[in-house]
């Protein structure tokens, strides 16, 4: 990209810009940031699939805090930009996690975290049908992206948008418009070097030849991430979380005070091998099992 494109606020945040581009954002969480070998991709879209109660939206809310921290810290010392599509802005799970970043990040010394202000750098956007979300990412985003006062999207979630808008006859319009979402938010990704984080939903799997197609088949999984091959096309990394009862207590869930375990799978990733690393969701937030 030509330099002169770039604003000088995010050339000055960037500092050097060929050692930038190995920078990630942390996930507030060693073991899950040793999964994705340091974190999300500065630039790119990543899509964070799974089943209703699995875990996607605490992931995203530990994302929007670890943005606003330092370098050092792994953060992007910028806000994020939320747009709901679909349920309402979860604001009282937020105050828990800005409590409780004290417990979560220890890596953290106590008077960074009591100077910082999380709640003033977290923006909601509402966007129920596909014209609100264009007019959402076109003007609103882009000017927030542009003014810095950003640096991470997150969209929760993409399926609701195309759930009730296109019919089965209209497959190709509904692909038109999935490409050209993915063209828009890609170009901001990479003009103001900003992770895209796409919550989307699973659908039960047919065949093994579907899962195989869309490049989601994961250990021991049914589902499939919705909106098909053409919005696969548009992902630098695909991950999916899952979660699993279980019958009984076992050591490794028990010490975390759950019923469950919950699993974090890397599906793709142009950097990354297939990988996962189990996780607990916890009052502080979102911890992987070593």
């Amino acid at each position: 990209m030509n330099k002169e494109n770039i604003p000088s606020l995010q050339l000055y945040q960037d500092k050097d810009h060929s050692t930038s581009q190995h920078q990630k954002l942390s996930l507030g969480c060693s073991v899950l940031d040793n999964l994705l070998k340091g974190g999300i991709p500065l630039v790119g879209i990543t899509e964070l699939a799974g089943e209703s109660s699995a875990g996607k939206t605490q992931i995203c809310l530990q994302l929007c805090l670890c943005v606003q921290y330092p370098y050092k810290y792994g953060g992007l010392e910028s806000g994020a930009v939320y747009i709901c599509t679909e349920d309402v802005f979860p604001s009282k799970r937020l105050q828990q996690l800005i409590d409780q970043q004290h417990k979560l990040r220890a890596d953290v010394p106590p008077e960074i975290i009591q100077k910082m202000r999380f709640g003033n750098s977290i923006f909601v956007e509402q966007a129920a049908d596909l014209d609100t979300f264009q007019q959402c990412i076109t003007k609103r985003l882009s000017l927030l992206l542009a003014r810095g006062m950003a640096r991470l999207v997150v969209i929760d979630s993409i399926a609701a948008l195309f759930r009730c808008e296109f019919g089965p006859a209209q497959s190709a319009l509904k692909a038109r418009y999935l490409q050209t979402f993915g063209a828009q938010l890609h170009s901001l990704s990479t003009r103001f070097r900003t992770p895209i984080m796409c919550i989307n939903q699973v659908t039960d799997a047919v065949s093994e030849s579907e899962a195989a197609q869309c490049s989601c088949r994961t250990v021991g999984s049914r589902v499939t991430p919705a909106l098909g091959i053409t919005w696969s096309n548009q992902l630098l990394m695909r991950l999916m979380v899952s979660r699993t009862s279980l019958p009984g207590p076992s050591p490794g869930a028990a010490s975390h005070g759950s019923g469950s375990v919950r699993t974090l799978s890397v599906v793709f990733a142009p950097h990354l091998p297939p990988s996962f690393c189990c996780y607990t969701v916890q009052l502080e937030g979102v911890k992987g099992i070593k």
